[in-house]
């Protein structure tokens, strides 16, 4: 049985680890270099890396940030922000990335999905989506949140399956920050229609929440920030809670 992962995530702004709710009313919270320190110490099984704001700004990622964050760990990295080519690959890539996530560069270019996998392989292209409630439909925003784009998150997430994409990050932002559990609704409807890996990121608050996360079988890992940036929950008092809750994960 594959074990369930454990994936802090540092959104990065201006060089600088942030956190808001509901992917508003940002707040810086530490330095990312000795951040991804802790968590490669702390039992994290792997790293996100998220510059939240270069498709906004239709600028390239931070790439010092990025190499002084991969010289840190031992972890597997997964780096995603203004990725739109497949330059933007290879420059993260070179720079210590082990994964790159593709969001709205994908949306606006959906075969880079395709280019991606068949140059790297699918296990090195994730796609993250950014998803929210409109008028009862799961619909995909773009730019770090800011665009309705219309999209149906279900049709998107089978068709990034169908272009090669190895393993999907399911970001609920109606639940982002919150930290009252995990979308678990949103999770189930997307599970049902994929069959690749999948990531749910949005709601942790409480170690109980993974619990409840993981006793859905579709779900890989549980990916969180605050509640890990702040201390709320600690990785390692985590990953023995859940083994004695019977969830298979790598102590």
């Amino acid at each position: 049985m594959i074990s369930k992962r454990i994936i802090p995530c540092l959104d990065i702004r201006d060089g600088r680890v942030v956190k808001g709710v509901k992917f508003e009313n940002i707040q810086d919270m530490a330095d990312p270099v000795e951040m991804a320190r802790y968590y490669n110490e702390s039992g994290a099984d792997e790293l996100v890396f998220y510059d939240i704001t270069a498709s906004h700004e239709g600028r390239k990622l931070f790439t010092d940030v990025l190499r002084a964050v991969a010289s840190e760990i031992f972890i597997p990295l997964t780096v995603g922000g203004g990725i739109n080519t497949l330059e933007d690959f290879d420059m993260v890539l070179k720079c210590g990335a082990d994964k790159v996530s593709v969001n709205s560069g994908a949306i606006k270019n959906p075969s880079l999905i395709c280019e991606a996998a068949k140059r790297y392989g699918s296990q090195c292209v994730v796609l993250s989506m950014d998803v929210k409630r409109v008028n009862g439909k799961f619909r995909v925003f773009a730019n770090g949140g800011r665009i309705d784009t219309g999209i149906d998150a279900i049709e998107w997430a089978k068709q990034g399956e169908a272009l090669g994409a190895g393993e999907i990050v399911l970001n609920s932002i109606d639940t982002d920050g919150v930290r009252e559990g995990f979308d678990l609704p949103m999770l189930r409807v997307i599970g049902e229609e994929v069959k690749i890996p999948l990531i749910a990121s949005g709601g942790a608050g409480k170690m109980e929440d993974f619990r409840e996360l993981f006793n859905y079988d579709r779900i890989d890992a549980g990916l969180a920030a605050g509640v890990f940036h702040t201390k709320k929950i600690d990785i390692g008092e985590l990953k023995l809670y859940l083994k004695k809750c019977g969830v298979n994960v790598r102590v």
